[in-house]
């Protein structure tokens, strides 16, 4: 695993250059991105096989790497004042989250968030002659934005879009409703990002299982006491709370349904 001051990547195998080198914890390194190439730290290395390997380190940073890396983050808070001057010169409907200078030809990429399409051909153009480097925007979502900036949750831990590496999951509504907490409200189950809480997914597999020969909730069945409507359903102890037909509330084992 390595990080720097974009991205966090994940991988089973640190021989992943060329030229097979290994790596340990600390070590500095020249990573591939989509934008060029650009500085990592090694912090946490593991050795499983080759077949896990992913060319995503290109070699070993030097001394001038890392040179150029700090030159270029003293540069980081003049771009990002002009960046922000900018937007609101152009009165552009975005967020500025964060700007970074990748190595090589050292191009800029703006990280922004939108809630819709922006043209910002005059941004770009704007800053690619005030600093005469190539300019690349990247829009990110509201997660990607909790994660960049950090936080707690209401767990009191640290969001889990920052403690763990990787892709995000999808979050889906069907994932609190197999889970009974849809009925919660979207605030309750939201994270500080306004989506889905990352946490939804932890357990969603467990309670599809739980829940395979289940009714659904608030259906007509038939016990062994007569027809009923279900009104609770506990996925944990596999029992059923049914409201009879006569107003009798009784509780079942879901072996107990017909």
């Amino acid at each position: 695993m390595f990080k720097y001051s974009v991205k966090l990547y994940d991988w089973e195998n640190p021989r992943l250059c060329s030229s097979n080198a290994e790596f340990v914890n600390g070590d500095k390194v020249i990573v591939s991105s989509d934008f060029g190439n650009d500085l990592g730290i090694i912090f946490e290395s593991a050795i499983k096989t080759e077949e896990d390997a992913v060319n995503v380190i290109v070699r070993k940073a030097t001394k001038r790497d890392v040179e150029v890396f700090t030159e270029n983050s003293k540069k980081k808070e003049e771009i990002t004042k002009a960046c922000q001057r900018e937007i609101r010169a152009e009165n552009l409907e975005m967020k500025l989250i964060d700007t970074h200078i990748t190595l090589g030809k050292g191009n800029i990429l703006i990280i922004f968030t939108a809630d819709g399409r922006v043209d910002f051909r005059n941004l770009v153009k704007n800053l690619s002659g005030m600093f005469h480097r190539s300019v690349r925007m990247q829009q990110i979502g509201s997660r990607d934005e909790a994660r960049k900036l950090g936080g707690c949750g209401i767990c009191g831990k640290e969001l889990c879009c920052v403690r763990f590496s990787g892709n995000l999951p999808s979050i889906s509504t069907e994932m609190a409703k197999i889970q009974q907490i849809s009925h919660r409200g979207s605030d309750r189950i939201s994270g500080l990002c306004g989506r889905l809480m990352c946490c939804l997914s932890y357990e969603v597999y467990q309670y599809r299982k739980m829940m395979q020969g289940m009714p659904e909730l608030y259906s007509a069945i038939q016990t062994g006491k007569g027809k009923g409507t279900v009104i609770e359903i506990n996925a944990l102890n596999q029992s059923l709370k049914i409201k009879m037909d006569d107003g009798q509330i009784i509780t079942i084992k879901k072996e107990e349904l017909k």
